[in-house]
């Protein structure tokens, strides 16, 4: 792969995370990223026109180096359509056929692209799933949990006894659209695979969204790993917990290619038990994901901080993983199976002292960041001479967006845009997911005669309280240690409270006032 001009971007959906953040990081790097009018996205349940985003990717890699593409998108319309489409695998097949055909109008077109396997969440809520996922989800996890144990000799007696219970009272149809609408999703992901075995997809990751070790998540995992085998695709088709950070993750890696370099991350950890923690909403422990994700941007792990490009920091739990909810009254394990004193050292020491570009994966906590981490990168003048920061949703959302963010720093340095990527991630991981969401979350919302999954629209009285809180937060907890950051956007894109669109610009000490 040679220089890059143009990449094409197939965003998951038209959230922010997927939508803004692979464009914002490929901001001020020289390469131009073509993405979809947000007119062509769909809303949440409602898919995306898939037919306008075929023509408008069959237009635009005319004359581009490389497509990253979630092909979800193209699929189904975005990741929550894939949950709940009444499609079957021929017209699946019939739609990524037309991948063929971006390659022979221009045979130079390098295609990343990756496709999720389905979740399998273990609460009933129709938020994000099929209506009947409101009554029957906790159920159709656990038979799908419980039943895998059983198929390998592992259930316990009470978990034999539960499936018993459940398969009484689980309506048959229910169970088969589920299973159904699986099995097709499974079958365009094996369709996929062999379009990369052609060399149609040149790479390819499969994520896989909120993970479980048993159960019907775990099950499709077999089948494709053992596809991926079959074809021969171990080095060319990737596969670990994650989705809404891929787009940065294979950005990341396009760039790298185009360059030839393969850059080297050393990983401090907060916890000696650390690695060995598996993340909430995952299925491994925390450090085979993180070798993947590195792997995945185009990098590799060093053996030591000397031969390294990158330091990373990871925040990692000291036993378990919890919510963001914990931070309010901490387990003991946050004070004494961690040392998160000791990181912010090493890091300023590294940096400072070394010269060593150093990043921050901001994972001991599921959905947040960890306000007391954030104090002591303050406190060391750190905030904004980090090469990454990320502490949002998952672990392997975490991990993706950080190390995408800290290989284009490797290359591009401190540009504007890297600094308000990462007074971003400030105002959102910190400043509202840790603190003003926990609060709107804790009966606020439900006083306003609102719900947390049904607001009072985007850019409602909510989204104007979260704007001014979000000011007060980033001036306590953000301003003064090295820049200023002001919020020039606010609204809440699926009107509930779990995730925000910010936009952000930063402000150098100069500039403060």
């Amino acid at each position: 792969m040679g220089k890059l001009h143009k990449i094409v971007y197939m965003p998951l959906d038209e959230r922010p995370c997927n939508y803004q953040f692979p464009y914002l990081l490929a901001q001020g790097t020289g390469v131009r990223m073509a993405r979809p009018p947000m007119e062509m996205m769909g809303l949440k349940k409602r898919p995306g026109d898939t037919d306008r985003l075929w023509a408008w990717l069959e237009e635009q890699t005319a004359d581009a180096d490389g497509a990253v593409i979630a092909l979800d998108a193209l699929l189904y319309g975005g990741i929550v359509p894939s949950r709940l489409h009444p499609m079957e695998e021929p017209q699946l097949r019939e739609r990524l056929q037309k991948l063929r055909g971006l390659k022979e109008r221009n045979p130079g077109l390098n295609i990343f692209a990756f496709q999720l396997i389905m979740r399998c969440p273990q609460y009933s809520s129709s938020d994000e799933e099929p209506d009947y996922y409101a009554d029957w989800g906790r159920d159709i996890f656990r038979k799908g949990y419980n039943g895998h144990r059983s198929e390998l000799g592992l259930a316990a007696p009470g978990e034999l006894e539960e499936l018993a219970k459940i398969d009484s009272r689980l309506p048959a149809g229910v169970l088969e659209d589920y299973l159904r609408r699986r099995s097709v999703n499974i079958g365009a992901i094996g369709y996929a695979l062999r379009l990369a075995a052609e060399g149609v997809i040149d790479f390819m990751v499969i994520p896989q969204d909120d993970a479980a070790l048993y159960g019907y998540t775990a099950k499709d995992q077999q089948k494709v790993r053992a596809l991926i085998s079959e074809l021969d695709l171990e080095l060319k088709t990737y596969m670990y917990p994650g989705a809404d950070e891929v787009g940065c993750t294979l950005l990341a890696r396009m760039v790298n290619e185009s360059l030839n370099a393969v850059p080297l991350v050393y990983a401090r950890l907060a916890a000696a038990r650390g690695a060995w923690v598996t993340p909430l909403y995952e299925d491994r422990v925390l450090h085979e994901s993180l070798k993947c994700q590195i792997m995945a941007a185009g990098g590799l792990m060093a053996s030591s901080a000397d031969e390294a490009d990158l330091v990373l920091l990871v925040n990692t739990p000291g036993e378990t993983m919890a919510e963001a909810s914990v931070q309010e009254e901490p387990d003991w394990s946050d004070e004494v199976s961690r040392n998160i004193v000791e990181l912010a050292e090493y890091g300023d020491y590294m940096l400072r002292r070394k010269g060593k570009p150093v990043a921050v994966a901001d994972v001991a906590y599921a959905n947040c960041a960890d306000r007391k981490l954030l104090k002591l990168l303050k406190h060391k003048g750190l905030l904004f001479e980090l090469a990454g920061y990320a502490g949002w949703n998952t672990s392997g959302n975490t991990l993706g967006t950080v190390i995408a963010q800290s290989f284009l720093y490797l290359r591009f340095g401190r540009t504007p845009q890297h600094l308000d990527f990462l007074g971003l991630r400030y105002a959102e991981d910190l400043c509202y997911c840790t603190v003003v969401r926990t609060k709107l979350n804790q009966g606020e919302v439900e006083a306003m005669g609102l719900s947390r999954f049904q607001l009072d629209g985007p850019r409602g009285k909510v989204a104007r309280l979260v704007r001014e809180r979000l000011a007060d937060e980033l001036r306590q907890r953000i301003d003064g240690s090295g820049g200023r950051v002001e919020i020039t956007d606010c609204f809440l894109p699926w009107n509930r409270t779990f995730e925000a669109g910010l936009s952000v610009r930063y402000y150098p000490p100069d500039e403060e006032g």
